[in-house]
């Protein structure tokens, strides 16, 4: 009964842990693909640095402040340290290099050292190729460096992988001081962009499809390459990533479907409360409706057989009002009969093909006597296609909807019925020329016990339950079809609804 409400707490359930899933993984992908970027970038500035040196050409700025933050790296990786210099020393010397704590950095040519200035008046001397960090003293505290700086050997990695081009002015390689075998030749554009601007940094693809790093910066001297390029094939960094994101997206999935059978459970068990009162409600009404025939059945017999022995007035008056009743009565024990077997889903439909235009031709010949009564012309107006149907819930819907028409429908009033083929099914439609409906209830119209008496000026409903209109959608959809209703006040009301064709 409840399986849809299971389905919707389901979908939100999985939906939200496939959210948390995507957030987390995304965030670790990022997290990797940044250290990736970062690790690389450093690594090529900390070699463009010694290229520099080997060069004898002067040091731009940016380039020293990068290699410093190289080394600092470095040497926090190590695990061998002195008991003077501790971690939290070397992170904060690491985090005022890329912070802008640095006062000064100055390179001494002569024995190839940075003497590093904090704003804090702290100073740190670091052997510009090795990475060494020879003196240290903060805030006038003379420290011992570290035992030893051995590079470790992610860092080794990084730098051995990198590939160095001097390239003269119109981008020809002049010699390959590389060990191996260049993977790709230079990029023009590249080297346009650092000739005007003194450096680029971006990622090309080459032809190969390889992913590359470039790093190209203008010599600062005159003699000798105009720029130099270096850079870093990306390959292993992507397969890493790759390998990352099929984790990532493997584990997900695995996640999601077992969070999605777990949803499932919990809602199940959350709902079968509500799912037993619900079927205990039905269980009720059904008995209910069936206790109540019986004794609305005999109340209409006594009241027959005491109506034909009547001679007072009054006394038949009374009598044909308590007949009224038990026939209103019947008809309400009926619905709540047929909405209990629509909501259990226990109606069973005896499905035949029915040719329209006989079914219609018969129940027009039959609705007329009604219309006649009221003073409304029913027309039959065109009766087309063949539908797989219940002949009698067909009936019963038609019925519905004409009795509907004919209760709001003035005297001098016409009832359409109308039955055509629209694509694999039959669209069957009751219009009337009534007094039409507000344009707010009509979203309401198929509730049970929705009543629109003070919009349809008839005095005479009062055996209206309110229940005919959620029977006939019941059953419309009971056979696969859809029901609808158009309506302007003053200007009549079409109910329309569709069943499939044979």
């Amino acid at each position: 009964m409840l399986k849809p409400l299971r389905w919707q707490f389901t979908f939100l359930y999985t939906l939200a842990a496939i959210v948390i899933i995507v957030l987390v993984s995304g965030g670790a992908y990022t997290i990797v693909n940044r250290y990736f970027e970062q690790i690389t970038d450093l690594a090529l500035q900390h070699k463009m640095v010694h290229e520099f040196h080997s060069l004898n050409a002067p040091l731009p700025p940016e380039l020293a402040t990068a290699d410093v933050d190289w080394s600092v790296l470095r040497t926090e990786g190590t695990g061998n340290r002195s008991r003077l210099l501790t971690p939290q020393e070397a992170s904060r010397i690491a985090r005022a290099a890329r912070s802008g704590e640095i006062k000064s950095v100055k390179l001494k040519k002569e024995n190839n050292e940075y003497e590093i200035k904090f704003r804090d008046d702290s100073e740190m001397i670091i052997d510009a190729y090795s990475g060494r960090i020879l003196e240290i003293e903060i805030k006038g505290e003379h420290l011992n460096p570290p035992t030893t700086t051995l590079l470790p050997a992610a860092y080794d990695a990084e730098l051995a992988s990198i590939f160095v081009l001097p390239l003269d002015a119109q981008g020809r390689i002049l010699f390959n001081p590389n060990a191996a075998a260049l993977p790709m030749t230079a990029h023009q554009e590249a080297l346009a962009a650092a000739l005007w601007n003194g450096s680029d940094l971006r990622t090309i693809t080459t032809i190969n499809g390889e992913r590359v790093r470039l790093l190209t910066y203008r010599l600062t001297r005159p003699d000798g390459p105009a720029a130099l390029q270096l850079g870093r094939v990306l390959n292993d960094q992507d397969l890493v990533l790759r390998q990352l994101l099929t984790g990532l997206v493997g584990y997900g999935t695995f996640g999601a479907v077992m969070i999605g059978i777990a949803s499932w459970w919990l809602a199940g068990r959350a709902l079968r409360p509500a799912e037993e009162a619900w079927v205990r409600q039905l269980r009720f009404i059904s008995s209910a409706s069936h206790e109540l025939r019986a004794p609305l059945t005999l109340i209409r017999a006594s009241t027959e057989v005491a109506l034909r022995n009547a001679e007072d007035e009054d006394q038949r008056e009374l009598l044909t009002d308590v007949l009224t009743e038990s026939d209103h009565m019947r008809r309400l024990v009926d619905d709540l009969l047929t909405l209990s077997r629509l909501d259990s889903g226990s109606l069973t439909l005896q499905r035949q093909p029915i040719a329209l235009n006989d079914f219609l031709a018969d129940l027009h010949r039959h609705v007329s006597r009604l219309g006649d009564e009221h003073g409304i012309t029913i027309i039959l107006a065109r009766a087309e296609g063949t539908v797989l149907v219940d002949p009698d819930r067909l009936r019963q819907i038609l019925l519905i909807l004409i009795d509907n028409a004919l209760r709001y429908t003035p005297a001098g009033g016409t009832i359409t019925i109308t039955a055509e083929p629209v694509g694999k099914q039959v669209r069957i439609g009751v219009r009337d020329t009534g007094c039409g409906i507000p344009t707010q209830h009509l979203p309401y119209l198929f509730e049970r016990f929705y009543r629109v008496d003070q919009a349809r000026n008839r005095s005479s409903n009062t055996n209206n339950a309110g229940l005919g209109l959620s029977i006939a959608k019941g059953l419309v959809e009971a056979h696969g079809g859809t029901i609808g209703i158009e309506s302007e006040v003053k200007q009549g009301t079409l109910v329309w609804f569709t069943i499939p064709a044979a």
